[in-house]
Formats: structure tokens, sequence, C-alpha cells
């Protein structure tokens, strides 16, 4: 075989095992997160049902670094509804957000409850007075642990000036209402379906329906990798019959 031909030889065989490669490599990285999303599924599952833990239990878990996400949890404090948060979301197709309102505990501490959602429209604490639950309250719901970043470069920043959230930034709730950070619980919570016998918000409203399509990816990636292989050894026979 000329030089020539031997250098681009190489040149093609070199490609072919790294491209190879690549696409194996991507599909056993789908199979390891279809295994991953699939206990995390099965632990969401389990936690649901679980009985509440008090929120003592739920901190000494967080400070042991142990997953909080979703385990169930009650608290009793007095909500401070002139701080409330508001996180951009839809419910059933409608636009509006979710609100986040700390909760004052006994020790003097506060806590984020997600209390639900309301439109658009009902953004404003004055437009739906009734729902502003004044006095002591218990709360029954799901842990949510924090965020450390932004959890995407698509997603928009913060606008504080307006009260609208696009994604929960704890310190930054805390901070903007005059929370220091040494009177937070470091983690929020979910609040369940109980009624609301003064309106809005609309309770739970954690969504649990996250997407499982690993195993398809995997195949993709699988499937790809099998043509490859075809194409090699057609290219390879076809060269040795020639």
């Amino acid at each position: 075989m000329p030089r020539k031909g031997k250098g681009k030889a190489i040149l093609t065989g070199t490609a072919f095992v790294i491209a190879l490669a690549i696409l194996l490599s991507l599909g056993t990285w789908q199979v390891q997160r279809l295994y991953w999303k699939e206990q995390l599924l099965a632990d969401m599952a389990a936690r649901r049902i679980a009985a509440p833990a008090a929120l003592a239990d739920i901190e000494a878990m967080a400070t042991r670094g142990e997953d909080i996400e979703y385990r169930p949890v009650t608290v009793s404090g007095t909500f401070a509804n002139n701080r409330e948060r508001h996180f951009f979301a839809t419910w059933h197709g409608q636009t509006g957000y979710h609100v986040y309102t700390p909760l004052q505990l006994a020790d003097g501490r506060f806590l984020f409850v997600n209390r639900g959602f309301v439109p658009f429209e009902a953004k404003e604490p004055e437009m739906r007075k009734q729902g502003q639950l004044t006095g002591g309250q218990t709360v029954v719901g799901l842990a949510r642990a924090r965020l450390a970043e932004k959890p995407s470069s698509i997603v928009p920043d913060n606008d504080l000036q307006k009260n609208i959230f696009y994604w929960k930034d704890l310190d930054a709730m805390a901070s903007s209402t005059g929370i220091p950070a040494d009177r937070l619980v470091p983690f929020f919570v979910d609040a369940g379906d109980a009624p609301n016998p003064k309106g809005l918000p609309i309770g739970a409203v954690t969504q649990f329906d996250l997407p499982n399509n690993h195993l398809q990816y995997a195949v993709t990636w699988y499937g790809l990798a099998a043509a490859l292989v075809g194409v090699g050894l057609f290219a390879v026979l076809r060269r040795k019959a020639a």
C-alpha cells in the first residue's frame, strides 16, 4: 500500500474508533441516567406516603448532608404575608406565580413555604386578601432542597424589583425581604393540598411527573454505534473485494 494511502487508512481508522467510543459512552451514560432516574422516582413515591417528620428531623438530615427532597414534613408558625415572594409558573396551562411566604417559627427563624399557585392577575396580595392567613398555622408539606446556582444559562435572571423569580434563589428571596441569613431555614417546603378556606393560593403544586426518556436515548446512541460498525465492516469488505 502506498504511504499516502496507508496514512489515509490510519486517519480513517482512528476517526472510526473515536466516533464509536463516543457513541458507546453516550449510550452507557444514558443507561446510568436511566437507573438514577428510576431510583429517584421510586424514592419520591416512597417518601410521598411516609408519615410527616418534624422540622427538626429534616434539618438534622440536611445538616448531615442527606437527601431531603420530597420528604413529608410538618411545621407550625405564623405567615409573614408582607414578605411573600413570587415565582413565575404555570398551572394546568394557566400562567401565574407560586407564592412563597416566609413562615416565622417559634424560635424567630423563617422558613419559606410554597403556598401554591395564583393566576397572573392575582399576583399582588391585595387581589386575594381572603387568602392571607393570619395567626398560628400548621403546614404539612414536602421538603425541597435549595438550589446552589441558576440551573441553566437560558433561565432568565430574577427580577427583584418586580418581585418575580425565575429560579428559586433562597438567599435572594430572604435578603430581598430583610431576613438575615442566620435566621433562615436553609430549604423550602411545598405546602400540601389542605383546603384553603379563604381562597387563593391553590396548594399542592409539587410536580412529580419527571420525564424518563433515558432508555430511548440509550437505544438511539447504541443503535448509531451499531450502524457505524456496520458501515465500517461494509467498507472493509468492499476494500478487500476491490
